[in-house]
């Protein structure tokens, strides 16, 4: 169990898992499991991690077939500017290593922004707080168990 799939139960929304054998030397963790599960890109979500100007980090969640855009992601998170957040810094932040960072279940909850085109899916597939496990819910569970909002914000 990882924290993520504990929230999930806990707060009893639906959802599933899905394992694959995850491959080390994988560039894309969010490409390698579209590829592996069989899905549709557009429906694998990746969770990257940002740090406004403020020194306020902020969870972006985009489609693993784009990426994301700096200045969008900031007027979502109302900043001025945003940079990637410092690897060892998401790691202590989060409690989860890179390529199995999760929305959900993280050690400090932080501000979460999801790509608005979420919305067209009845379910996504996002980390599940290890490489090689994802969680499919609804954009609508995930929005409620990380408090985010939807915006544009994939290149």
């Amino acid at each position: 169990m990882t924290p993520a799939i504990d929230l999930a139960r806990k707060a009893g929304i639906a959802h599933q898992l899905h394992e694959y054998d995850h491959d080390p030397k994988s560039e894309s963790y969010g490409t390698e499991a579209a590829e592996k599960l069989g899905l549709d890109p557009d429906r694998v979500f990746k969770t990257l991690v940002v740090e406004t100007d403020a020194g306020e980090l902020v969870v972006a969640i985009v489609p693993v077939s784009t990426s994301l855009n700096l200045k969008r992601v900031a007027k979502a998170a109302g900043a001025k500017k945003v940079i990637m957040a410092d690897k060892q810094k998401v790691q202590r932040t989060t409690g989860y290593v890179l390529g199995g960072v999760s929305p959900l279940g993280q050690k400090k909850a932080l501000k979460t922004v999801i790509d608005e085109s979420a919305q067209a899916f009845d379910t996504i597939h996002v980390s599940a707080g290890r490489r090689g496990l994802e969680i499919e819910l609804a954009p609508a569970d995930l929005t409620s168990l990380t408090r985010a909002s939807f915006a544009v914000i994939r290149a």
